[in-house]
């Protein structure tokens, strides 16, 4: 299993690898400053991004595990009863 850091800003998403922890220090470090550009790297090769932070900008986090078993997700299971949870 694979673990991928999505980046959410201003509603885009960027998928970037592992460590994350120093980009994330850059983007707060900009945000303090009252702006600044921050490189995002790209999950493969090239030169990545470079986004314009700002305060008040939306700026979202999260960890996706990919890979895996699908067997072992329980939305790919059939009958499970979930679809009465919405009505279907």
């Amino acid at each position: 299993m694979t673990l991928v850091h999505r980046l959410t800003v201003d509603g885009r998403d960027y998928f970037l690898p592992d460590p994350v922890t120093e980009l994330k220090q850059q983007i707060l470090e900009a945000i303090r400053a009252g702006g600044g550009y921050v490189n995002i790297p790209p999950l493969r090769g090239g030169p990545g991004i470079d986004i314009l932070f700002s305060p008040g900008m939306p700026v979202t986090w999260s960890q996706i595990e990919v890979g895996g078993d699908l067997a072992d997700r329980r939305d790919d299971r059939a009958g499970d009863g979930d679809d009465e949870d919405f009505g279907l």
